[in-house]
């Protein structure tokens, strides 16, 4: 279970201009039928729209494996990612990652993240309460958990991380009114990972021995939403 390194509400009332590269992603994503069997474990994060950041529009679109094992499998052989993700490898290995998730129930959505038209980012929203890593912690109905791994250097140390997992953060509580929290659960030696989580209001919850690493626990709460 891995992880990575806006405005208030008027947000909602923004009229966002979106580049002509992201209109094409999200088209091509409507055209596929809407959600897929499922998807509805998480409120269909394919269709949560763009949210306006400090960094630009931003938006999920959900993973289309002919249009993005190429890129997505190329950022998990980046040496700094594979370290955490342990996915690197022939394009084979990510695609049985994607496929786990595309090929089942819809409580993990993978997706990339789209920065300004540009895919710079690879997420999984998925339902920690469903999720192996319920046995670790005292889970609560409808949590929602966060992976995230942004795909370039450049895009990397200069806060895209802490505005992003806000944002994201933001759209699951907008969008899933039943789940009070939003979890992660990022490496413990990932420490631009659980500063970006801390600097975007994550709460560090405890350290859990997990299967694969020793992991911070990150939680924030919905009830807290207005202080942070």
């Amino acid at each position: 279970m891995p992880t990575d390194d806006g405005t208030e509400d008027s947000r909602d009332t923004l009229d966002l201009q979106l580049p002509e590269e992201l209109v094409a992603l999200i088209a091509e994503a409507d055209g596929a039928g809407g959600p897929e069997p499922g998807e509805e474990l998480l409120d269909s994060p394919g269709s949560w729209g763009p949210v306006a950041t400090g960094c630009g529009v931003f938006q999920l679109v959900p993973v289309c494996i002919e249009r993005d094992l190429p890129l997505v499998s190329r950022w998990m052989n980046d040496p700094a990612v594979a370290a955490f993700w342990a996915l690197a490898g022939p394009e084979s290995v990510t695609a049985d990652h994607l496929c786990a998730q595309l090929d089942s129930d819809g409580r993990s959505v993978p997706c990339l993240g789209v920065l300004g038209g540009v895919p710079m980012s690879y997420w999984e929203i998925y339902r920690a309460d469903l999720d192996p890593l319920a046995r670790y912690y005292q889970a609560r109905p409808q949590d929602t958990g966060i992976h995230l791994l942004i795909g370039t250097v450049a895009d990397r140390g200069r806060g895209l991380g802490t505005t992003l997992l806000k944002a994201v953060a933001d759209q699951v509580l907008d969008h899933r009114p039943l789940c009070a929290r939003v979890v992660a659960e990022p490496d413990l030696r990932n420490i631009p990972s659980v500063s970006a989580f801390l600097s975007a209001g994550f709460r560090l919850a405890a350290e859990v021995d997990l299967p694969e690493k020793r992991a911070a626990l990150m939680i924030r709460e919905r009830a807290l939403r207005g202080l942070l």
